[in-house]
Order: C-alpha cells, then sequence, then structure tokens
C-alpha cells in the first residue's frame, strides 16, 4: 500500500462535494421538520401525523449527523471494460445521491452489494478491482490517499504487520485504528472490516448463526455491523418487526450505543436480559450462586408450582349470608371449582371466569335449594332463569366475591415472585425435593422491598410466571372500550337527529346535509382516538408479547438456560446472530456448549462462524493469557494476534494487601496521556476503591465483559480465579480487555497458570 499524493486535490474535490450535498440534506430535512412543528390543526389524525412526521425527520437528522464523522473512507476502481472505461466506485457511511437530474450516486453505502470488493478483494481474489484506495480524512479535510494496486504483485508488502495473514485487507487504517486512544465509547469498523468478518455480516442463513471468537476478534462489531447489514438489506421486513440486539450489561450498552446511527441505523432496540421484562428495572445485586440457581431450568416447574400454591382450598368452611340466608364455601366447593379451571388448560387469569362460573353456578343451586325447594315433594319450584339471575346477584355480592377472590386471586407476576422468594415456606412449598443450600440462595431477606426491587436473573422468572399466569384480558377490556366509545358516538348522533328541524319543506329536505348524513357512529368513535406514533423499537420495548424480526445476543455463552426460554419467546422465527466464546464463561449458569444451548430448539438447524484473528490484544498479552485459555479448554486454539506492542506485561507485587489500591491507582494514571483504563478486581473488591480521574473505571470482571481499554490493571489474579467455578474463564476474560499495556498488582501468589516472563 503506498500513498498517492497526486490523489489529494481530486478527492478533496469529492469530499467537498459530499459535504455540500450532506448539508442541503440536512437542511433541507431541518427545514421539514420546523415545518410539521408549525403545524396548528389540533385533530386527534393531525396530531398523530404531526408527531410521525417529527419523528421521521428527527431520525434523519441523527443519521445525518452520525455520518458527518468520515463520510468518505473508500475508493474502487475497477477493471477497465471493453472499451477501456474504468468505473469508480466510492463507498461511505450512508449513500448519497446529487440533486441534479440524473440523481447521479456520489457515494455508495457500506453495506450496498456493489461496496463489497472493498472488503473481500485480495491479491489472489480481486474481485475485479484494479485499485483499492482508502481515502482518510479528518474535519472535513481529505489528510491521506493510500492506494493498493490488486492486480500487481506488488501488492503483497512482506514487512507488512499483517502479511502473515493473508486475508486481512486495508492494513494500514486497521492498523491506525488499533494503534488510536480508546474512547469510552465503541467506535465501528465500517472502514476496516475484514474478509472472515464481511463474511458473517453479509450472511444470507435465515437461521441461527454462531459466531465464535477468542478475545479481540471484533465479535461485537461484527454483531453490530451485521444488524445494520440486515436492517439495510431486508428493511420491508425488519423496519416492521423490528431488531432486538441484548449485550451483558447496561455499561456495555452505552458503550456500543453510539455505532448504529455511525452505520446508518438508530431504531433498534437495545437491552440487557434484566431490561427486557417491561416495566421492571434489574437493578438489584446478588451473588452469582443465586443468579445460577434461579437461572436453573428447574426454575419453571418452581414458578408452576408457585401459582399453584395460589389456587387454595380453604382451611374450613367459610359462611357468608345472602338475602338474610346462610352460604357454605367449603372446600368441596373450591375443589369442584377449581378442577373445572384447572380441566379448561388455561393460564390462571384467563381461567379465573371459569372457576368464578363453576363456584357461583353451586352457590346459586346451593341458595336454590334453601329457599326453592317444595316441601311436599322436595321439587325445585325456582325456574332457570330464576336461579341465573340469583347467580348474578352473587356476582356483585362483595362478601361472596372476597371469599371466592382468596381461594383463585388475579394475579401479576411481580407480586407472585416477590412473595414467594420473601417466604421460606412458600419456597419450601414449591421446591419440594430441593437441597436446604439452593433453597437458601433462592431466598431473599424479609426487611428488602421485593416488591419493586428484581435482579437481572428475575426477568426470565418474571416473563415465565407472565406466561403461567397469563395477562388478564387486555384485548377483551379494549374491545369493551371500543364499544362503548360507538355507543357515545351513536348517542352524539342520536341527539343530532332528534333535534333536526322539522319545518323544512319535504322538497328541500334531501338537500340539506346533517352530521349523520356525513358520517357514522365508528367514523365518530375514531375521530375521537388520540394516535401515538411510537418506533417500532418503543412499541416492542412496552410489549412483552412482540416477536421481532432478528435478534443479536452478544456475549451470549453468559446466558442461563431460563433467559434462553425468555428470548426464544421473542423471536419465533429463530434468526438469530449468536455472539460469544465459551471460554469466556463466567456465570455459573452460563454455557460451555452451544450445541447444548441450541438444541432444544431448533435441534441441529444452527451453523458456527469461527473468527480467528486478534486484531486487539498484542501478542504480548496474549503470550501471558494463552496457557490460561489452555487451562480452561486445551481443545480451543487462541486467536493469533496481528501485531506487536513491544511492551511486555508489567508484574508488580506488594507485600501489604493495603498497599495494593495505591499501587493499582498509580499503575493506572502513569503516563496515561488521553488513553482510558480499567482496574478489574475481584468480586469482593467491588465498591471498595476509588479513583479520581475520569479516564480511570474500576470494574469487576462481569463489568467488564466486551469492553476494551488502552490499559488495564488486574488486582489479585488469584483471588479472581478463586471466587467462583469459572474464575479460570473471568482472568482470560481481565487479562484481554487492553489494547496496550497490561499491569497485574498482587499481594497473594499469582495461580500456576500465569507464567511470569
Amino acid at each position: 500500500m503506498t500513498a498517492d499524493n497526486d490523489l489529494l486535490a481530486p478527492e478533496q474535490e469529492h469530499l467537498d462535494r459530499l459535504y455540500a450535498r450532506l448539508d442541503r440534506m440536512r437542511a433541507n430535512t431541518n427545514r421539514r421538520l420546523s415545518d410539521s412543528l408549525k403545524e396548528t390543526d389540533g385533530t386527534p389524525q393531525a396530531l398523530s401525523e404531526r408527531e410521525s412526521y417529527e419523528r421521521m425527520y428527527t431520525e434523519d437528522l441523527t443519521k445525518l449527523d452520525a455520518a458527518e464523522h468520515n463520510l468518505y473512507f473508500g475508493r474502487l476502481d475497477m477493471d477497465a471494460d471493453e472499451d477501456g472505461t474504468t468505473e469508480v466506485r466510492r463507498i461511505g457511511r450512508i449513500g448519497v445521491l446529487d440533486d441534479d437530474e440524473q440523481d447521479s450516486t456520489l457515494l455508495l453505502d457500506w453495506r450496498a452489494p456493489m461496496a463489497r470488493p472493498f472488503y473481500l478483494a485480495t491479491p489472489a481474489s480481486r474481485e475485479h478491482v484494479h485499485i483499492r484506495r482508502h481515502i482518510r480524512t479528518r474535519n472535513r479535510k481529505v489528510t491521506a490517499v493510500n492506494s493498493e494496486v490488486l492486480a500487481s504483485s506488488s501488492a503483497t508488502d512482506t514487512d507488512s504487520p499483517t502479511a502473515a495473514h493473508g486475508d486481512v485487507v486495508n492494513e494500514s487504517a486497521l492498523i491506525d485504528a488499533l494503534n488510536t486512544a480508546r474512547t469510552g465509547q465503541m467506535s465501528d469498523i465500517v472502514e476496516t472490516i475484514q474478509r472472515e468478518q464481511d463474511l458473517i455480516i453479509r450472511s444470507p442463513h435465515r437461521g441461527v448463526m454462531v459466531v465464535q471468537g477468542g478475545p479481540g476478534t471484533g465479535k461485537t462489531a461484527v454483531a453490530l455491523h451485521r444488524a445494520a447489514y440486515l436492517l439495510y438489506t431486508y428493511r420491508d421486513t425488519l423496519s416492521r418487526s423490528g431488531v432486538l440486539i441484548i449485550g451483558p450489561n447496561s455499561v456495555f450498552l452505552n458503550y456500543i450505543g453510539q455505532v448504529l446511527p455511525s452505520l446508518g441505523e438508530s431504531g433498534v432496540l437495545l437491552s440487557t436480559i434484566g431490561n427486557l421484562y417491561p416495566g421492571v428495572t434489574a437493578a438489584r445485586r446478588e451473588s452469582r450462586a443465586t443468579a445460577a440457581v434461579k437461572g436453573d431450568l428447574r426454575m419453571v416447574e418452581v414458578m408452576k408450582q408457585a401459582v399453584r400454591e395460589r389456587q387454595i382450598l380453604p382451611g374450613h368452611p367459610i359462611e357468608v349470608r345472602f338475602d338474610g340466608h346462610p352460604l357454605r364455601i367449603d372446600n368441596k366447593l373450591i375443589r369442584k371449582a377449581r378442577g373445572r379451571a384447572r380441566s379448561s388448560r388455561r393460564t390462571h387469569n384467563v381461567a379465573r371466569p371459569v372457576f368464578l362460573r363453576a363456584a357461583f353456578d353451586e352457590l346459586a343451586a346451593q341458595h336454590a335449594a334453601r329457599i326453592g325447594t317444595s316441601t311436599l315433594d322436595g321439587s325445585q319450584l325456582l325456574s332457570g332463569s330464576d336461579i341465573a339471575e340469583i347467580r348474578n346477584e352473587m356476582r356483585e355480592d362483595p362478601a361472596i366475591v372476597r371469599e371466592l377472590d382468596r381461594c383463585w386471586p388475579l394475579l401479576t407476576p411481580e407480586r407472585v415472585l416477590a412473595d414467594l422468594l420473601a417466604s421460606p415456606d412458600r419456597i419450601a412449598a414449591a421446591t419440594p425435593e430441593w437441597s436446604a443450600r439452593d433453597r437458601e440462595l433462592l431466598q431473599r431477606s424479609r426487611s428488602e422491598d421485593t416488591a419493586t426491587e428484581f435482579s437481572a436473573s428475575d426477568a426470565p422468572l418474571l416473563d415465565e410466571l407472565a406466561e403461567i399466569i397469563g395477562i388478564d384480558d387486555d384485548d377483551e377490556r379494549q374491545q369493551q372500550e371500543w364499544r362503548r366509545k360507538i355507543a357515545e358516538a351513536q348517542e352524539a348522533l342520536d341527539i343530532l337527529t332528534g333535534s333536526a328541524p322539522q319545518d323544512l319543506e319535504d322538497e328541500l329536505d334531501p338537500e340539506i346535509l346533517m352530521a349523520y348524513d356525513l358520517i357514522d357512529a365508528e367514523q365518530l368513535a375514531q375521530r375521537q382516538v388520540r394516535r401515538t406514533s411510537m418506533t417500532t423499537a418503543e412499541r416492542a420495548y412496552n410489549d412483552r408479547t412482540w416477536t421481532f424480526g432478528h435478534v443479536v445476543i452478544d456475549e451470549a455463552q453468559e446466558l442461563s438456560p431460563m433467559a434462553w426460554r425468555m428470548i426464544m419467546r421473542r423471536i419465533p422465527n429463530r434468526w438469530m446472530t449468536v455472539i460469544g466464546d465459551t471460554a469466556q464463561t463466567g456465570d455459573l449458569a452460563g454455557t460451555t456448549s452451544w450445541n447444548a444451548v441450541l438444541e432444544p430448539y431448533v435441534a441441529k438447524r444452527w451453523r458456527q462462524f469461527d473468527l480467528t484473528v486478534n486484531y486487539r490484544t498484542p501478542a504480548e498479552i496474549m503470550a501471558v493469557a494463552a496457557p490460561v485459555l489452555a487451562a480452561i479448554d486445551p481443545d480451543l486454539p487462541a486467536p493469533e494476534s496481528i501485531r506487536s506492542t513491544g511492551r511486555k506485561p508489567v508484574w508488580r507485587e506488594v507485600w501489604d494487601t493495603d498497599e495494593i489500591a495505591a499501587t493499582a491507582i498509580a499503575e493506572a494514571t502513569a503516563d496515561l496521556d488521553d488513553g482510558i483504563c480499567a482496574i478489574i478486581v475481584p468480586d469482593a473488591m467491588a465498591g471498595t476503591l476509588t479513583v479520581d480521574d475520569e479516564r480511570v473505571s474500576v470494574l469487576t470482571v462481569g463489568e467488564c465483559k466486551g469492553l476494551e481499554f488502552d490499559r488495564t490493571v488486574v488486582v489479585e489474579p488469584a483471588a479472581i480465579v478463586g471466587q467462583t467455578a469459572r474464575g479460570l474463564s473471568d482472568l482470560y476474560v481481565a487479562l484481554t480487555r487492553a489494547t496496550q499495556d497490561l499491569v497485574v498488582v498482587h499481594a497473594e501468589p499469582l495461580p500456576d497458570v500465569l507464567v511470569l516472563d
């Protein structure tokens, strides 16, 4: 790859043309947004249209603003055709058409099929590319143009740091990006996508695709770029159903939050498992052992049993009075009504009307037998309509309804789970074959506000309970509300009809149009409905039953079996991109086998793609991490680093545990310059170490999943290894977060897997 200074001026001219067009697009969108906000029509339809346009123009502005940085980064000079004409393709973050009469293409979207050779072409497989050029820009100015003449053998640079990797392309831009200081937010790789990554991003596979890759292989970047590519390619489908991206924690979601807008997409729902259940924010912390118990598939039966335990039989007969006469609600009556409800095979709340109907039937028959039986022959003197009227009156009796509610109450998932976890008796009843240790892990302290505080591992349990309990017939309530609105509208029209003039001449009547001549009750009711325009992501976030068109799961190896059940409900078409590394599994309920996770849902109908090149972690750091990986799973190959920094990891041993914090902080901040650093501590040290420097974060291993830093300071590796049964995986994660420097601070002896050089 060579610098091409002769192209600086013409490429600057084209860049100026691009930004001028981008500015016009932005100005036009701003004007349309302003005009829509000035609309004064206050009808419900006009308000809905205004909200829709406002949202659309705002999203367009977000995309245009996000594309401002490095808008144009690539150019392809294709092989000349028969008449000697050379096609030039310019590639950038978004597609840009000129506003001339021909709608000339100024810039190809990186996702367009014609842009793909920019990422795939190599000297051995040129894809009809003669020259590939990398355009480097800064603040709307072209700073460099680097050219690769793929049609010539001179394109191979044996001195390149990536020369050993034949599939690595765009190497100059790649190395520059890897050596750039981190900012705390993820950068897209749209300029430096590699061949093995592009094959995954653009894969046409419509089932479950597993992307397995070690640290630094770009798994997360591939996942985000695949989401953007799918939205571009299948927009008609996915714009309606949406794409869900699940990450390991909120820090991670903040880290990746700006990538999709910079790729031209902003309508994707990003969530953690803990926040995937609507209305609940998972803020409560709990031990890994407790999370593992809650993530076990045994919890399915526990949730079922917890609901069944709320369908109670009265401990003794209950007497209530109706119309001056006693009624007996006893075990036999409730058992019969409960049997009918359970045999309906409906969910708890949906079966509740069956229970009540059966109970009221029995109570009405009991009352009829008392007041309507003939003293002569014992026959029933009341008619069926008389008994039906008694039953209807009983439905309005608060004392009777209250007693029946106790036997089959209307439930919510939140209430059932909170009550279960706060009660040792309820836990014991729902877990008859569990060990005392597992029951203790499940139980919460009675002093906690269990009704409002839930953990991330509680979200799948709430989702499971929602399936078992059933949503109280929202559709029926909405239909009743709609019927009420129509009735009110009809009453209004009837009033207008009744107040119509009566003294008009007969021959003039047909020429005078009244409101009821132009609109019916349903149309009038519709005009009173306030419609709120929401994006697909916003509607999906508030709807537990929403099903997505595609789901991307990052750090998927950490998901528990219960979390997988929750996700699979949201993707019935099973079109998924699963990203992870089984060697990095730290969650005790997580997996070390993709087949074990996926087979219950898709059998053998899934494909695995492997990422093998480590772009992030220098060879010096991987030399320390590789023995840890071998101890975790000797069959897993370590990803091969493409670069070396020349800086070996630093080992700092202290003799007093009180010195650990001071030493870690000193190492984190020394000569950090513009980069960022993470001090990675054992779980037991969480919250005990604070740093007054915004460039430095103090994180546990679980909190740094998927993140990267210029420097990492790993504190007490032995404690990290010893904190769970998967401590080696935790250590492997901690050691491989750095792009430049690794420092290890310890007072305890180092684990045997760490080899000092």
